[in-house]
């Protein structure tokens, strides 16, 4: 236990330069307890308990490791896990920190570290023979070097995964010190320790109407630099996306998930067919059975010929993350907005509309807004039609507080529909996209003044990578599926901008 702790803290050693400022409520500086790190120790050990993140520690030291956990939700596309290794230090005989570090594992290969798909030196994938094969197949004499003093404790780090229902092999992984987590929990403990000092007040979690309890704790994936100082009660946030990715829809809900354990009840607002609004607002306050999946599927919308993204298993996915938020207490809603059956002006104008009425019906939420990347602008104008006004620029008109973000992205994959080379017909699958490398971090940044398309800024999610259509994905019933007759199928705009 101890030599695996500290093999592991060895690793980490690289990625804990001190984080930069992410939100209001967590500061740059680390929080120190007025108490020596002996006294402080236990109080650690029990917040863990308490959170239900059950823990080994390091005997003979102050270091602890929690075990793998699924992110908030889970994930049937990604399968994101993470543990923490907090880490006791002294900082004066009479005061101490901790340092946590958030290592994150995936199946999801986005975040594969350089080089790690290489073999360097001896291979230890099982042989044929039930062997370590480090030759050539037949290379009885490489075979042997291979097997000579090689242990199951050698090859730890290959069985130190999540078993039974939560087993997988990670393609990648990160570790990043969390700061955010540190602040958390030195305000769960402070008070038992008789702090005098000033501190940064916890917020409340966002409790739904009727929710008898929230968690104490609920972990949201690592904090979203940038979003928070940008969220106001009766405001809009409108995400311009590039349909059919995973990365978009696990932005939303970690985002969702973020700002309602810190105290905002949150409104999402999805890019469907207004005609599934009673069937979403069903499938969010179910219990998530199979019945509550069929209803939710069985619309003519996630049947489409011509499914554009909108309708993926990174959607569905985020459906029931929002669903297991809900379920849990905290105050999560979603709503759908569009009107597939009008075109051009007329569905912008109907986009603007429905989207408005909720935001003035519940002033006292945070409303996150997804759409193509051409609802969302708030400048007037496309290339085809100067005169086009799109739901971003009509929501700005009568709302103080909108904010269009675009997406940005490093390159990588997305589920696109595009008329094909004669442009007859449809063309939707999996498409290579262009984007730029800015890192691994979800981010959100506004710029000082908006660009000519009227965005105020750009919202991160790192490389992408596709997304199919949920009923292709075992998700209802495939046979199913809709005939290409049925009007509402269509996408009136099969690009990004639909």
């Amino acid at each position: 236990m101890r030599s695996g702790l500290w093999l592991s803290l060895m690793l980490m050693g690289l990625v804990v330069a001190c984080a930069g400022r992410q939100e209001p409520e967590t500061p740059d500086y680390e929080a120190i307890y007025d108490a020596p790190l002996d006294e402080m120790w236990p109080s650690v050990r029990e917040y863990f308990k308490d959170a239900n993140l059950s823990f080994r520690e390091d005997k003979g030291s102050r270091v602890l490791q929690t075990e793998w956990k699924e992110e908030f939700g889970g994930s049937k596309i990604s399968g994101y896990w993470h543990r923490y290794m907090v880490i006791g230090k002294r900082e004066t005989p009479t005061k101490s920190k901790l340092w946590i570090i958030r290592i994150t594992k995936t199946v999801n290969r986005a975040i594969s570290q350089p080089g790690k798909e290489l073999e360097w030196g001896v291979s230890r994938s099982i042989g044929p023979r039930g062997g370590w094969d480090t030759g050539a197949p037949g290379d009885a004499s490489s075979t042997e070097a291979g097997n000579f003093g090689l242990t199951f404790e050698d090859d730890q780090d290959r069985f130190d995964f999540p078993r039974g229902e939560n087993g997988f092999y990670a393609e990648s992984g990160q570790g990043t010190r969390d700061m955010n987590m540190e602040w958390k929990v030195f305000r769960g403990i402070a008070p038992k320790l008789a702090k005098k000092e000033e501190t940064v007040p916890a917020k409340l979690a966002a409790r739904a109407p009727g929710a008898k309890e929230v968690p104490s704790f609920t972990e949201c994936g690592q904090a979203i630099i940038g979003l928070k100082n940008r969220v106001k009660p009766g405001g809009v946030m409108l995400l311009g996306e590039l349909h059919g990715t995973q990365e978009v829809p696990r932005f939303i809900a970690q985002s969702v998930c973020q700002l309602v354990t810190s105290g905002t009840p949150v409104s999402v607002g999805l890019e469907l067919p207004v005609e599934n609004e009673e069937r979403v607002k069903h499938f969010l306050q179910s219990q998530g059975q199979e019945a509550d999946w069929l209803k939710l599927m069985e619309s003519p919308f996630w049947r489409s010929p011509y499914p554009d993204g909108r309708g993926s298993e990174a959607v569905a996915n985020m459906l029931e993350q929002l669903r297991q938020l809900r379920a849990q207490g905290l105050d999560v809603a979603v709503f759908v907005y569009d009107h597939p059956k009008l075109t051009g002006q007329q569905r912008e104008e109907a986009l603007a509309a429905t989207v408005l009425s909720h935001v003035k019906a519940e002033p006292q939420r945070f409303h996150l807004v997804m759409s193509g990347n051409v609802h969302s602008r708030t400048a007037q104008g496309l290339p085809w039609d100067k005169g086009y006004q799109p739901m971003g620029r009509l929501l700005k008109a009568q709302l103080k507080d909108v904010t269009a973000l675009d997406m940005a992205y490093d390159s990588g994959s997305a589920w696109i529909c595009a008329a094909d080379q004669k442009g007859r017909k449809l063309d939707c699958g999996v498409k290579a996209t262009k984007g730029k490398d800015n890192g691994d971090r979800f981010f959100v940044h506004v710029w000082d003044s908006p660009n000519a398309e009227g965005y105020h800024g750009v919202f991160y999610v790192g490389r992408v990578s596709a997304s199919e259509p949920a009923i292709q994905k075992g998700l209802g019933r495939p046979s199913d599926a809709v005939s290409p007759q049925e009007p509402e199928s269509a996408p009136s705009q099969p690009a990004s901008g639909s």
